[in-house]
């Protein structure tokens, strides 16, 4: 039997069986799909010689059966997954992991590499953008001086743990795309109409500051220098302002760090995107990064992401990062006590 039969078995269930009093036919699925032949729907139906849809197709598939309300009108129609209820959220969601789960039977890559957050469209380049390393922090090291013999590149960026974990996974996650970092004075024209990743915050990386100027994005970052002694990020919340800081014990140890994640559509090209990994501190920088990067934390967050912002073009939210013995712990998402701010606000 092909590895592919049990995938091919339960979406011809979903359409005879999920609703056997509106009798969904083949062609009703084909118009829905976006007017593909009937005789594909029949065959990733097909239990004997079954052919594998593309894995897109099987968000529609958990986005259609998710809900009655697809029935609504004249025509079978998918909802936007942002009209959908929390329920039917849930039952999406479930959804999609079976079905994925069976696209991946054996022999079969997993499609988790499709759904992951910083997947991007095949050829589309993705550019990270860091704050070069402070003058006053260079001073000493001979590694940032391109006349030393021991001269690192690396060692002239900052956030350079972010830096690292983050150009790994996108490069194996866009294999066919051009992924580059640069520091914010590197840029070139081009690079501002790629997909851009900006990590570090407004007071050293400037390219952070130009696109917050440019978006409709209500977190402020505030200075350590400036409202507050080791700064943060404000919002307003219940028409007040917030102020969200990192905690620090009585020898300025980092015990826990406030991280913002940002995505949205970039000012400087609608068809790209623009990504903000931001922390007051490096190690909160890392735990944005992380939050979507980290094997044993991405699929949960990811998955809250997608329920909680739906096909939503920007959304934000800020965390908690805590450090144990200097090092991040990945911050969990989907416990509510980590989630400080979120914006836009829930339907």
């Amino acid at each position: 039997m092909s590895p592919a039969a049990p995938l091919a078995r339960r979406l011809k269930a979903l359409r005879e069986e999920q609703w056997p009093d509106a009798g969904v036919t083949q062609a009703q699925l084909a118009e829905v799909f976006g007017g593909v032949s009937i005789s594909l729907i029949s065959s990733w139906e097909n239990v004997d010689k079954p052919v594998r849809p593309p894995v897109k197709r099987l968000e529609t598939y958990a986005t259609l059966f998710a809900t009655r309300r697809s029935l609504n009108g004249d025509a079978l129609r998918v909802l936007p997954v942002d009209q959908l209820t929390g329920e039917e959220r849930r039952r999406r969601r479930e959804l999609l992991q079976e079905l994925s789960e069976l696209w991946g039977g054996r022999g079969f890559a997993s499609p988790a590499l499709v759904r992951d957050i910083w997947t991007f469209e095949a050829d589309q380049d993705v550019t990270i953008v860091c704050a070069p390393l402070p003058e006053v922090y260079r001073r000493h090291l001979s590694y940032t001086d391109p006349e030393s013999a021991d001269f690192v590149s690396l060692y002239t960026y900052a956030d350079p743990d972010a830096l690292i974990e983050l150009f790994g996974h996108i490069r194996s996650r866009n294999p066919d795309s051009d992924v580059r970092f640069r520091a914010s004075d590197e840029l070139t024209v081009d690079d501002y109409t790629t997909h851009l990743v900006l990590l570090g915050g407004v007071h050293r990386n400037p390219v952070t500051r130009d696109v917050i100027e440019r978006v409709d994005l209500p977190v402020e970052q505030i200075s350590r220098a400036g409202d507050a002694e080791h700064g943060g990020f404000r919002v307003q919340q219940d028409g007040r302002p917030k102020l969200f800081q990192p905690e620090l014990d009585s020898l300025e140890h980092l015990l826990e760090d406030v991280a913002h994640f940002y995505r949205g559509e970039s000012p400087f090209n609608r068809k790209r995107t623009v990504t903000i990994c931001n922390g007051m501190y490096g190690r909160g920088t890392l735990g944005a990064v992380r939050a979507l990067t980290d094997a044993r934390f991405r699929d949960r967050n990811t998955a809250y992401v997608q329920d909680r912002f739906g096909e939503g073009k920007s959304f934000s939210v800020i965390s908690r990062v805590p450090v144990i013995g200097g090092q991040v712990l990945t911050p969990d998402w989907t416990l509510e006590e980590n989630r400080l701010h979120e914006w836009p606000d829930a339907p």
